[in-house]
């Protein structure tokens, strides 16, 4: 799978924007048959940040979410601009 295939789209609610801020964490929905290490990987090729950690779960309408923290030396607010999120 391609970065473009596993990065479904960004998470914008007032508890992505919250995680973003206090917690360096990126909120992201996914493929659902992706895994930890691709969802990492795809977000370190894509956005050109390393990430120090990857959270999923299965939301109840069936899509995945990741809960992606960047490495200390990157800011998720920076990547959110480059979204279109702040």
């Amino acid at each position: 799978m391609s970065s473009r295939e596993i990065i479904i789209r960004p998470v914008m609610s007032e508890k992505a924007m919250k995680l973003i801020e206090e917690n360096n964490t990126l909120v992201l929905i996914v493929a659902r048959s992706a895994n930890k290490h691709e969802i990492k990987r795809a977000v370190e090729v894509s956005f050109g940040v390393k990430v120090e950690s990857v959270n999923t779960l299965i939301t109840p309408t069936g899509e995945k979410k990741a809960y992606v923290t960047l490495s200390k030396e990157y800011k998720a607010s920076d990547v959110a601009a480059k979204l279109g999120l702040i």
